[in-house]
Order: structure tokens, then sequence, then C-alpha cells
């Protein structure tokens, strides 16, 4: 070899050798590198061109709640039509294992994507489970343009909506507003609504050993614990699920979060108290819970379920009364059975537990952006 080869490569061996650990640091940021989020925040007036109007109405659905923001949904977008699709790889198996809260998600997504094509002047009709959900198709959207603009008061909330896990303040929900909260029910759902405080307090009971029974059962556990997010840094680099802080526990939980919810961790117990105790003094603190039944079941029920849901959360959104779904009790057959008793709905499935209040205003949680969860079709 002759000398000047031989000083070029022991360069380049030099450099390779002096530059490695930075390259493998840039490796692991590319493939750490975060999705890319939904900003919370939707074009006010409808936009120009056919790309951009699906775009803005997945938009409007990705910002719709879900059981431990795990976004079960996924988006084709063809010319004037969004077909809306579960996702499985985000189900819930062992909590919901009949795929009732997904489809209440994806209804809420559903719903958030109706109210911003009314908004935006355009007439949407939706075909519910088309070819008996063939690949996972839940629902299809399509529109024509030309209508009067509606929802715009609805729409506008969509952005500003949060699920407050915070404790709230025990003020009652005045009447008129709780009036025009009942009244999003749509035929065939019942909404009933307690306040009393000893009712208030018995259903807290529930609650509290609902979430111990979950928390007790490793399955569920571990499945919790996977969608937990121990930092805003994680959840903004996974772009899902729910941050420790924003679940509001207290006492050790509050500061060990990732060995409390651990399930095969020893400081396990310590995470099953305080999230019984989170649940039992949310609903102590409520100023009133409402129960949303059907006397139906099945995947179409839940869907429209999810959509009654959504219309709830942005009109107590529009009213500044805070909100949050109370899933254990619902989760499990025999509290659905005493949530039923307790409201008297008896004959009803209980489908959804709400406690409304009045609390600070929480930050929003990360949504997978649209690019993440949608396909564009050219037709």
């Amino acid at each position: 070899m002759e000398r000047r080869h031989f000083l070029v490569l022991m360069g380049a061996a030099a450099a390779y050798a002096t530059l490695r650990p930075a390259l493998a640091h840039a490796r692991r940021l590319a493939s750490d590198a975060p999705p890319r989020l939904q900003p919370w925040e939707l074009p006010d007036a409808m936009p120009a061109n056919a790309p951009d109007l699906a775009r803005a109405l997945i938009g409007a659905a990705v910002l719709a709640p879900s059981h431990w923001n795990t976004q079960p949904w996924r988006f084709e977008a063809d010319g004037n039509s969004i077909r809306l699709l579960a996702d499985p790889t985000r189900a819930l198996p062992a909590a919901d294992p009949e795929r009732r809260s997904m489809m209440i998600a994806l209804g809420a997504a559903l719903e958030n994507m109706l109210v911003a094509a009314r908004a935006y002047g355009l007439r949407p009709n939706v075909t519910y489970l088309p070819d008996d959900g063939a690949r996972g198709i839940v629902a299809e959207v399509s529109w024509t343009e030309g209508d009067a603009p509606r929802d715009r008061a609805l729409f506008a909330t969509i952005p500003a909506r949060r699920t407050n896990r915070n404790e709230y303040d025990g003020r009652a929900i005045f009447p008129q507003n709780r009036a025009q909260l009942m009244a999003q029910a749509m035929d065939d759902f019942g909404l009933f609504w307690l306040d009393d405080r000893e009712a208030l307090r018995d259903v807290a009971d529930v609650a509290f050993e609902a979430t111990r029974t979950q928390a007790r059962d490793p399955r569920v556990e571990a499945e919790h614990y996977a969608w937990m997010r121990f930092s805003d840094r994680e959840a903004r680099r996974r772009g899902d699920g729910v941050t420790s802080d924003a679940m509001e526990y207290g006492g050790l939980a509050h500061w060990m979060p990732g060995h409390s919810f651990d399930p095969s961790s020893w400081f396990h117990r310590f995470g099953v108290e305080s999230a019984s105790r989170q649940a039992r003094d949310g609903v102590r603190s409520s100023g009133g819970l409402a129960l949303l039944t059907s006397a139906r079941r099945g995947p179409a029920t839940w869907l429209m379920a999810g959509q009654v849901y959504q219309r709830f959360a942005l009109k107590a959104t529009q009213l500044g009364i805070a909100h949050q779904p109370v899933h254990a009790p619902i989760e499990l057959s025999p509290t659905r059975v005493a949530l039923a008793h307790r409201f008297g709905a008896g004959g009803s499935d209980p489908l959804l537990l709400v406690r409304l209040g009045h609390a600070r205003r929480p930050e929003h949680s990360v949504r997978r952006g649209v690019a993440l969860v949608a396909t564009f079709h050219n037709t």
C-alpha cells in the first residue's frame, strides 16, 4: 500500500473513531424522534381545496377523548368522503373486552367531524358500519356543499374541551345548565342525573371498589401501566397516553408513579390505594353525575353513544363545566348493575358515567397528527 493511501485510511479511521459516539447519538435521536403532534386549533373557515378540507375534518376528529388517550382511530379520505376505522392495536382487551369504550371513543371522533362539517357549511351524511364493519370501518362520512353554517358554537369548543381529572369544588350545577346538558341525548339513549350529596357518596364508594378491584387484576393493571406516561417528554415522544401528573394521584403514587403502578413492584399496593381514593374523592367532590344508558347493545349503539357523549362534553365546555368519564364502574358487570339501580335506570345498560363540576382547567393532552392516522386517496 502506498504511503499516501495508508495515511488517508488511517485518517478516516481516526475520524470515524472520533465521530462514532456522535453518530450513534444522532441515530438514537432519529429513532426516538417524536411523532408529529396535532395542534389544538382548527381552521375557522372552510379550507378552499378538498385535501385541506379533509385534513381539517380529521383534525377535529382526533381532538376527541378516548380512554387512556389510546386514540383508537384511523381515517381514509377519498374525495368528498372520509372513512373512520377502528385501530385494534390500540384496544384495551383486558379492561374493555367488548370494545365498548373503543367504540364510544370512535363515536366521539365521528361527532367532532360532523360538528366541524356543519360549521363549515357542509351537509354531512353518515353510513354506520358499512359492509358490516369490513376492514374495521365503523362509519363513512360523505358531504355536499352549500348548506348554511351550523353548530358554530360547539365547533369553537372542540379545541377547548378537556377531560378534567382534578378534584372539583363541590358546587352544584345550575338547573338551567343541567337542562342544556340533558338535552344532548339522542333517541334510544337515556341520560340520568344525580346531585344529592348522599347519593354522590354512595356512587363514590362504588367507584372506589370498582377501581380497587380493577387495580388488583394484573392483566388490567399491566394494560393501564402501558398507557401511563411518566413525563411530558415521554408523552410527546409517544404521542398518546396519559401522564402520571394528569392523573392527580397523591402520596407515594405522585412521587414514585413508575414504581407505584408497576404491577411487578412491591410499591404497587400504594398505587392501588391511591387510584381507588382518587376515584372516590373525585366523585365526592363533583357537583353532579350523569349516567348515559341504552336499552340496546352492540357496536352501532356504542358508536352513537360516543356521539351523544361528545355533544354533552362540548356543551359542558361551552358552559364552563368540568367533566370526566369514570370508567372503572362501567367496565365491571356487578358495578354496572349497581349504577343502574342507584340512578333509577333499571332495564337499561349503563354505557358511561360522567362526573361534572367546577375546577381549574388542565393542560391539553397530546394527539398524534393527522399525517400519522390518515390515508389520502386521489379519486
